[in-house]
């Protein structure tokens, strides 16, 4: 069992010498459960569930940072956070500037009111598509970060001036983490994708074109195993994704937008969930 996963405490220096030896992220390991914390549990799926024994990701580590703390949460099933940890480290090793992380989950995870109807659960993560330099920052500028859109303002593609090939190895280097299931980005930022010359096309299939998107990728885990309450979502189709489904969204650019549809209640929560956001925080 890896060590930043142990139901017991170990001393300090036990842990970072064992977690040194094992090439495993320093936070990850240091971040532990209380000796009494339960077991994770994921209950049903990102659109309506919650999640037991989550883990917060630490607020720095290599590669990455969190920002907008005031109105973002940072808990997630332990193998999310271990692969965020994981995306900040092979970003680094890549030459890319330090990632910002933003959204995963609630303590106990359930509904974000208002900003999301997903990150439920522990398996959604929201990292700001901005591969710039980044100054040091204020604890105040750190919570106000707004990064530039990488889309045209007529949706049909991505800014020039803004777009990069860091941004190619940012979304492959997520595309490979363990336990991917796929990663939401706008539709023009798939297309760009679609249009660079690249050797390997098959890391292509788990970019999905998705509304908003423009600033950030939204990366879904698939449930870790040992976890039979987790719903998945529907399988990720075959293929590169650089075909008529894409065209789609792009046809919808010259379709008249439909009225606004009346808001719908939000899906009631299993059973479960009652207890587990009822628990302490």
């Amino acid at each position: 069992m890896p060590c930043c996963e142990r139901k017991r405490t170990l001393p300090l220096r036990t842990l970072v010498i064992a977690c040194t030896l094992l090439f495993l992220p320093l936070a990850a390991c240091l971040a532990q459960p209380a000796p009494d914390a339960p077991a994770s549990r994921i209950v049903s799926g990102p659109g309506g569930g919650c999640i037991a024994g989550a883990l917060e990701l630490p607020a720095d580590g290599p590669g990455y940072q969190t920002v907008r703390a005031s109105r973002s949460w940072f808990w997630g099933h332990p193998d999310t956070v271990a692969a965020l940890e994981t995306l900040g480290r092979r970003a680094e090793a890549a030459g890319l500037p330090t990632l910002y992380m933003n959204d995963i989950s609630r303590p106990h995870g359930g509904p974000i009111v208002g900003l999301h109807a997903s990150h439920q659960v522990g398996l959604d993560a929201d990292v700001w598509l901005d591969v710039s330099p980044k100054p040091e920052l204020t604890p105040a500028a750190r919570d106000a970060v707004e990064v530039a859109s990488l889309v045209t303002p007529d949706g049909r593609g991505v800014d020039p001036a803004r777009w990069s090939a860091g941004h190619v190895t940012l979304l492959r280097l997520a595309a490979g983490l363990p336990g991917i299931d796929r990663i939401l980005v706008n539709p023009a930022i798939k297309q760009q994708l679609c249009r660079t010359p690249m050797a390997d096309r098959a890391w292509l299939r788990v970019i999905r074109p998705w509304y908003g998107h423009a600033a950030h990728m939204h990366l879904h885990f698939r449930c870790p195993t040992g976890q039979p309450e987790c719903r998945d979502l529907a399988p990720v189709p075959p293929g590169d994704g650089c075909d008529a489904t894409l065209a789609w969204w792009f046809e919808q650019l010259d379709v008249p937008p439909p009225p606004p549809a009346p808001l719908h209640p939000a899906l009631p929560l299993p059973a479960a969930c009652t207890a587990i956001l009822a628990g302490p925080p």
